[in-house]
């Protein structure tokens, strides 16, 4: 569990919030309750996949993302734009680490703008920040 300091200062930094464990598990159970969740299991993904080596298993990471997350009437369809989706599926002919840039982007900034403000509100942050 967090320092009442540490979770503080998720209040200004999505970043610093995606970054701890224990704040991305929060703020994921916290999106879950909002119906949300899939926003913060496609940047987890992304973070993922940037990590990853081989051209083989980027190819096929780079799949499963584009199917979980992307294609339209996908399971976890995050909500982007025509043009960002147009971009990551032309980046996905030939996969390289920065393919889901630009769509990780657009959804970071979604959860920055809208979910982090209502996360900060909720009784479940107020408890950590005590």
């Amino acid at each position: 569990r967090p320092s009442p300091e540490e979770a503080l200062q998720w209040r200004d930094s999505l970043e610093k919030l995606l970054q701890n464990p224990y704040g991305l598990a929060s703020f994921r159970s916290f999106l879950r309750s909002e119906f949300s969740e899939e926003n913060a299991e496609f940047w987890v993904a992304c973070e993922d996949y940037k990590k990853t080596k081989s051209p083989m298993k980027m190819a096929e990471k780079a799949k499963k993302i584009y199917e979980e997350f992307i294609q339209t009437e996908a399971p976890k369809e995050v909500n982007i734009d025509h043009f960002t989706k147009a971009v990551t599926m032309k980046n996905l002919a030939d996969p390289s680490p920065t393919s889901f840039d630009m769509a990780q982007k657009r959804i970071f900034a979604l959860m920055e703008k809208d979910s982090l403000p209502r996360f900060v509100r909720s009784e479940f942050y107020q408890e950590l920040i005590k």
